[in-house]
């Protein structure tokens, strides 16, 4: 058993510990958590670059302090997902050669980075609510550690990124991130002298530089530079969204996660087939089979549904109702294997949580997709450009089909719980196509009575296509019960058995917060995280 580390007043968790610790510090001056999360998503931008950064998306969900039960007037959700730009057309990929969306390079840089404005958006909450804390010293450790240097991760340095050769051809790629063509040891120090000046100028002049003043001409003149669909008009043009949150009803609580592009709906879906299958034990063979056969169904739901926010042909709710539900459940076969889907994506994510001693609780998730995007970064700002378009399909015909200003279909959703007996949870996961699938078990396992770090360190499973893979089979860490893994086997799924703590898994992360105050708080030992506070 796992001690979980617990705290009188207010915490975070973060994938990084110093990320965790800048959120911390935050919280004992007297922020909010939202100030909190601000100053942990800049810090991470510096010091995870290999999974995220300035130059992709970002997701919020943002639970007010319980006044009364769990309705949807508690939480608030903020969309940062940046839309394709201008030169995006499929005429002009289809005129260069492509017959895919290209994963890596100026062509895969191709939509406006969202997750600048999605701070600017929470951070006008924050001060409607009486928040005072400077932007200048949220952003101060980020710009101290471009600036001054950072101990390179364990995670980057023993990460295999995915399409190397075009990682590496990406402009700009080698000088920021390699060392003589090198990838750095973990520990060795990186400095980011462009990052940290353009964030510098942010924390001075106000976060609407970035879409529209002279961060934004910098930005613009590279992307031109090498020949990137996106354009200066396109930053002018961006702003953050508020929308409703999706949500779901189950047995003790309610929980809320995000609407499209995202796949919140799939993350929500398997939360409610499982509540339906009658699983009575945890870490059994039915629990397990129960979660790979939710997730199916709700990646297949998932894929057919989920598009830009404007561009819906359905209803996601339609889909969390109980009759929809319950029939999805009755058609699962609790001995046998269904047929796998093929969903098709990656991802390098960070997710993170903050409670304050006010109760209020953010779930926030920022990503530029896969491990370094683009890998284009752009020299006069030190920006890495995301390459979210990857989703995007060039058949016009197709559900997520590339247009320019449309949103590209995301993996990233922040989920948060609000339990009748008072209890909030923030959670969430990073793992492209993993991340519902991992936030469902442990979100399960807390059911079934197990301490929140030991649910986080738990050994976990993917269904589908994710991380490079070609393959569809189930995989399995190794440190799952040999007779729950043989009965799988049995009941036909088709097993890969991979290594413990394996990075492919996601790195997961929770607090919870009890309604006298007292927060548990953790992360993923995947991760270079953990959980601060006081």
């Amino acid at each position: 058993m796992i001690e979980t580390p617990v705290f009188s007043r207010a915490a975070t968790a973060a994938p990084h510990q110093l990320a965790a610790d800048a959120g911390r510090d935050i919280l004992i001056e007297g922020g909010n958590a939202i100030e909190a999360t601000v100053a942990m998503a800049a810090v991470i931008a510096v010091v995870y670059p290999h999974m995220n950064g300035i130059g992709g998306d970002g997701f919020w969900l943002i639970g007010e302090p319980r006044r009364a039960t769990a309705t949807e007037s508690n939480m608030r959700y903020i969309e940062a997902c940046g839309f394709a730009g201008t030169k995006a057309t499929l005429r002009s990929y289809h005129d260069k050669g492509y017959d895919r969306m290209p994963s890596r390079g100026p062509d895969a840089a191709c939509t406006v980075p969202g997750a600048v404005d999605g701070w600017r958006a929470a951070l006008e909450l924050s001060a409607a609510r009486g928040g005072k804390v400077p932007l200048g010293r949220l952003l101060e450790p980020a710009v101290r550690f471009a600036r001054d240097g950072y101990p390179v991760s364990r995670s980057e340095a023993l990460y295999e990124p995915m399409e190397l050769a075009g990682l590496r051809a990406a402009p700009g790629f080698l000088d920021a991130y390699t060392a003589d063509g090198k990838v750095p040891a973990a520990g060795d120090t990186r400095r980011a002298g462009a990052l940290s000046a353009t964030l510098e100028r942010l924390a001075h002049v106000g976060l609407q530089d970035f879409y529209r003043g002279d961060v934004a001409r910098e930005l613009a003149t590279d992307l031109e530079r090498i020949d990137a669909p996106v354009t200066r008009e396109d930053f002018r043009r961006y702003e953050a969204k508020w929308r409703k949150p999706l949500s779901l009803r189950l047995p003790g609580c309610t929980v809320f996660n995000a609407p499209p592009p995202t796949q919140g709906l799939a993350a929500l879906v398997i939360l409610g087939v499982f509540a339906r299958l009658g699983v009575k034990r945890g870490e059994s063979f039915e629990h397990i089979h129960a979660l790979i056969e939710a997730s199916k169904r709700a990646l297949a739901i998932r894929d057919r549904v989920c598009t830009d926010f404007d561009h819906l042909l359905e209803d996601p709710a339609d889909y969390l109702s109980p009759g929809y539900l319950d029939a999805l459940a009755a058609g699962i076969d609790m001995r046998r294997a269904s047929a796998p889907t093929l969903p098709p994506s990656d991802g390098g994510t960070v997710w993170m949580g903050a409670i304050d001693g006010d109760g209020l609780a953010v779930s926030y998730i920022q990503s530029i997709y896969w491990d370094y995007g683009s890998g284009c970064v752009l020299p006069r700002t030190g920006v890495l450009m995301q390459n979210r378009g990857l989703s995007f399909s060039l058949d016009p015909q197709a559900l997520n089909a590339l247009r320019p200003g449309r949103r590209p279909f995301h993996t990233l959703n922040p989920p948060l719980a609000l339990h009748d007996d008072g209890r909030v949870m923030p959670y969430g996961a990073m793992g492209g196509d993993g991340q519902p699938q991992f936030q469902a078990q442990v979100f399960s396992r807390l059911g079934f009575g197990m301490g929140l770090a030991d649910a986080i360190d738990a050994p976990r499973f993917i269904v589908g296509r994710t991380w490079g893979d070609t393959t569809q089979r189930l995989r399995l860490e190794s440190r799952f019960d040999p007779d729950v893994i043989a009965a799988l086997e049995r009941a036909g799924h088709e097993i890969v058995v991979d290594a413990p703590y394996s990075d492919r898994l996601g790195h997961a992360g929770a607090l919870i917060r009890y309604p006298k105050g007292r927060i548990e708080a953790a992360h993923d030992p995947r991760s270079d995280g953990g959980s601060s506070g006081f």
